[in-house]
């Protein structure tokens, strides 16, 4: 697969993009474009490199945090290693439910989530969630 053909993941990884105009489908798609081309530690530590340097940027280096980035891509290597969607808008045809912020609350409290040990580690999902409903095939 040719590297060139997604010229704003080296802009993301650069800490180029304007954080204002960063939405979440673009934190999906550079997620996604991250796993096809590493495997998942090096995606996990490239993706948040990047997003801590794009908050940095943005002033609000705080707000990064690490249960998030490594549950949502683990969702998305998850369905990528299910399906086969060549790019990201068959990815994204695929799997709507992952274009919004709310799909972790199938395991995470919102308090739990957004607790500053979130935001710094990665946070097993909350015990206390009701039983997730299952993903879809």
């Amino acid at each position: 697969m040719p590297r060139d053909d997604c010229p704003d993941l080296s802009r993301f990884l650069g800490g180029e993009l304007d954080p204002h105009a960063f939405r979440h489908r673009e934190h999906v798609r550079m997620a996604f474009e991250l796993l096809r081309r590493h495997a998942f530690p090096e995606a996990l530590l490239h993706c948040s490199r990047a997003l801590r340097l794009m908050l940095a940027k943005a002033g609000r280096a705080e707000a990064f945090n690490l249960t998030v980035t490594v549950a949502f891509l683990s969702l998305i290597s998850e369905r990528m290693l299910r399906g086969d969607a060549g790019d990201f808008e068959a990815f994204a045809r695929a799997n709507p439910d992952l274009l919004g912020k709310s799909i972790l609350a199938r395991w995470y409290r919102p308090q739990r989530l957004g607790s500053e040990a979130a935001r710094r580690t990665f946070l097993m999902p909350d015990p206390a969630c009701d039983e997730p409903a299952p993903l879809p095939d």
